[in-house]
């Protein structure tokens, strides 16, 4: 199952990837929304090989993610690999220039069942595939919009 969406943000690409390289944040973020999160790697910069581990309660049941870092294309784009105990999936953030102060940001995500019961759980996904695809979309626009805000603020 995939969901993608794509946003221009009124910003040179160097500084909106540098602003999604701001990996506390999204940490905080998640945390704020009930999530338990940690990094389990020893970079000091960003970098292939970051992990995360990561618990959330999604539809009444604790899930437990890894998440590693495999791609890392400076100032081009990002690939995310997750895994859980029934799923795998990834996760992808890719940045094109449209001219020196626009970029257009691509996201993608992708999730694949490992087991029987999490095929029934993206089953039943499938089946809201519609609703959940403008909840996406409506996400990344708003994400878009609050990140080009504080670029512009900060400029």
């Amino acid at each position: 199952m995939k969901f993608s969406s794509r946003e221009d943000i009124d910003a040179p690409i160097e500084r909106v990837f540098e602003a999604l390289c701001d990996f506390e944040a999204f940490e905080r973020q998640a945390m704020r929304r009930g999530a338990e999160v940690q990094r389990v790697d020893a970079l000091g910069a960003p970098g292939v090989g970051m992990t995360w581990k990561a618990a959330f309660t999604m539809r009444g049941r604790r899930r437990e993610l890894d998440l590693e870092l495999v791609r890392f294309d400076v100032p081009n784009e990002m690939v995310f690999a997750a895994k859980s105990p029934g799923m795998g999936g990834t996760f992808s953030v890719e940045l094109i220039a449209l001219s020196r102060s626009r970029t257009r940001m691509s996201i993608a995500l992708e999730m694949a069942p490992l087991n029987l019961s999490t095929r029934l759980l993206v089953q039943s996904l499938k089946l809201a595939k519609n609703s959940l695809t403008k909840r996406f979309k409506l996400r990344v626009a708003e994400y878009a919009k609050t990140l080009e805000e504080r670029l512009q603020r900060s400029a």
